[in-house]
C-alpha cells in the first residue's frame, strides 16, 4: 500500500459490511484512522477488533441527526478532526409504482438522501475551519440512468448525485472537495440479499419487463471487490486536486472478493 491517506481521520457510514467494510479495510490499509458508523452493532464491532487501534465503530443512525452529533464528536475523541465522510449508508427495495409503500418508501430517502445531507451538514464546519477535506458520496450507476422497477431507489440516487454537484459549487471555495461515486451492481447483502449464485442472480430483474423485453441491467455472476475506493477518497494527484462535482461510475468486476 501507497500510505496515501496516512493520519487521515475518516468516519464511514454503512461501514460493517459489503463495499463499506472494504472500504474502511482499505483507508486502514492506506494509513487512514477510521470511525465505523452502522446499526449493525456485531459486525461493526467485530470489524473494528479486527483492525485494531486505527478503527473504532459507533452504532449510528444516518437519518437522525443528533447520531451525527454524536458520531463527529466520537471520531474527534477517539482520532481526531474528521478529514473525510463517505456516505455510504443505502437501502434498497423493488417494486411497482403502482404498489409503492409511502413509509418504506419515505425510509428509503431518509437513508439514501437525508443521512448524506446530514451527514455533510455534521462534518462541513470542522472542514470549513481548517480549509481541507474530502466529501464521496456513494450514489450508484442508476444515478446515471433510470432502471425498470427501481423507481425510488433510483431517485434517491440521483438526489444525491445532483446534491453532490451542487455541495461541491458551495464549498470549493474553502478547500473542501465533494464527489460521488457510481457503483455498478456489486454482490453484496444489498445488492444480492438472498444470495443468489449464477443465472439466480438475474431472477429479481426478469420481473420487471419495458415494451416487452428484460431489462438489459445485469449484475457480475462474481463476487466483486471495490478498489474505486482509492480513486475516489484518497487525496489525488497535485494536477487533480481540485477537482469536484465529479461523479465516477466503477461498473467493472474485479476478481478479489467482498465480505458479505
Amino acid at each position: 500500500m501507497t500510505g496515501r491517506l496516512h493520519q487521515k481521520i475518516a468516519i464511514v457510514t454503512g461501514g460493517a459490511q459489503g463495499m463499506g467494510a472494504a472500504t474502511v479495510r482499505r483507508f486502514v490499509e492506506e494509513g487512514a484512522k477510521v470511525l465505523i458508523a452502522d446499526l449493525l452493532v456485531d459486525k461493526g464491532g467485530a470489524l473494528a477488533d479486527e483492525l485494531g487501534e486505527n478503527a473504532a465503530f459507533l452504532r449510528h443512525d444516518v437519518a437522525d441527526e443528533d447520531s451525527w452529533t454524536e458520531a463527529l464528536g466520537c471520531a474527534e475523541q477517539a482520532f481526531g478532526p474528521v478529514d473525510v465522510l463517505v456516505n455510504n449508508a443505502g437501502v434498497m427495495h423493488w417494486g411497482a409504482i403502482d404498489e409503492l409503500d409511502l413509509e418504506r418508501t419515505r425510509k428509503l430517502l431518509d437513508v439514501n438522501l437525508i443521512g448524506v445531507m446530514l451527514g455533510a451538514k455534521a462534518v462541513v464546519p470542522s472542514m470549513k475551519e481548517r480549509g481541507k477535506g474530502a466529501i464521496v458520496n456513494i450514489s450508484s450507476v442508476d444515478g446515471l440512468r433510470g432502471v425498470n422497477g427501481l423507481s425510488a431507489y433510483t431517485a434517491s440516487k440521483w438526489a444525491v448525485r445532483g446534491f453532490t454537484k451542487s455541495l461541491a459549487f458551495e464549498l470549493g471555495p474553502h478547500g473542501i472537495r465533494v464527489n460521488s461515486v457510481h457503483p455498478g451492481g456489486v454482490d453484496t447483502v444489498l445488492g444480492n440479499p438472498m444470495g443468489r449464485t449464477g443465472d439466480e442472480l438475474q431472477l429479481p430483474y426478469r420481473g420487471f419487463r419495458c415494451n416487452g423485453s428484460v431489462s438489459r441491467r445485469r449484475l457480475p455472476t462474481s463476487r466483486s471487490s471495490w478498489p474505486a475506493t482509492r480513486r475516489a477518497t484518497s487525496p489525488a494527484p497535485r494536477s487533480q486536486q481540485t477537482a469536484a462535482g465529479r461523479q465516477a461510475p466503477t461498473t467493472r468486476a474485479f476478481p478479489a472478493p467482498l465480505k458479505r
